[in-house]
């Protein structure tokens, strides 16, 4: 198993504080710092919230965000130097955006992009300015610069060096105007992974993403990629979704490539007041990490 160090990124900056920031502690309480033989990071806490969207960059918090990202990836980069492999725990999408700057302070990776939504808003399509539903966007360069062109780095990923795996919001996302995804960009939705099977979709995933030569890539898992009957603990539901054994087959085959990395966001623990959720998404995690050895 990897030498695994945990960073507690409680930050809804880039959402609204309803209970994501409560991820990190819900997650070790149910033993996944114990079960992974994880050291404790440290922990990065955000600044305050602004509900007032800027009318600069359309976004809320958009500075917040951006000191957020480089103290996040100052902690992401400690772990990296110190040849560990930092399991960070969200928060809401936006924590993205800290891991892959510390990446790209280091070089060229890729990004396995495990989400429900494709989270790929310009501010003026994003209906309250929510930058938990623009990160791949601003990612891959595009969106407000404070945010798109971090320290100057922007973009943090290729779009040839990032596969979108497991969304189903295309009609959601045809509503309000999402721009589509670009052609470089690597996208297996829901309906491809069922085609292919979780295991052949991941394996496929994990050659797309050496095939660009990114020096390793970062695992970016939004819970909401799972179905919606078995994890409704989050803010945004959509119906289907990856099962629990689709998402340990996907995770336990990226695990076991060269991937440097990975965030877990928007678990919403007030949804989940006996704890099971967390308990069972705890279990999935474990159960990947052991299966890659």
């Amino acid at each position: 198993m990897r030498d695994v160090a945990i960073i507690e990124a409680p930050s809804v900056l880039g959402l609204r504080p309803t209970g994501v920031e409560e991820l990190p502690g819900a997650l070790l309480d149910a033993g996944l710092a114990d079960g992974l033989g994880a050291v404790r990071a440290g922990r990065v806490e955000p600044g305050p919230y602004d509900p007032e969207r800027d009318p600069g960059s359309g976004v809320l918090n958009p500075a917040g965000i951006a000191d957020y990202s480089v103290r996040l990836a100052d902690a992401v980069g400690g772990v990296l130097d110190g040849g560990r492999f930092p399991v960070v725990l969200g928060g809401d999408c936006s924590v993205l955006l800290g891991n892959l700057l510390a990446l790209r302070r280091r070089g060229h990776h890729g990004l396995l992009f495990l989400d429900g939504h494709t989270d790929f808003y310009q501010p003026e399509a994003e209906p309250v300015g929510e930058v938990a539903s623009m990160e791949l966007a601003l990612a891959t360069g595009r969106g407000p610069a404070v945010l798109a062109d971090l320290e100057g780095r922007g973009p943090l990923v290729r779009d040839a060096d990032t596969v979108a795996l497991g969304f189903r919001d295309q009609a959601e996302a045809s509503v309000f105007g999402m721009q589509p995804l670009p052609d470089e960009l690597h996208a297996m939705d829901l309906d491809a992974v069922r085609e292919l099977g979780a295991a052949a979709a991941a394996r496929r995933a994990v050659e797309l993403l050496a095939a660009g030569g990114a020096t390793g890539y970062w695992v970016h898992l939004d819970v909401d990629v799972l179905a919606d009957a078995v994890m409704p603990a989050v803010d945004y539901r959509l119906a289907g979704g990856l099962s629990w054994e689709e998402l340990e087959t996907v995770l336990g085959l990226a695990l076991a490539g060269p991937a440097v990395g990975l965030d877990v966001a928007i678990f919403n623990p007030r949804l989940d007041p006996d704890g099971t959720l967390a308990a069972r998404l705890t279990e999935c995690l474990l159960r990947a990490f052991a299966s890659q050895g």
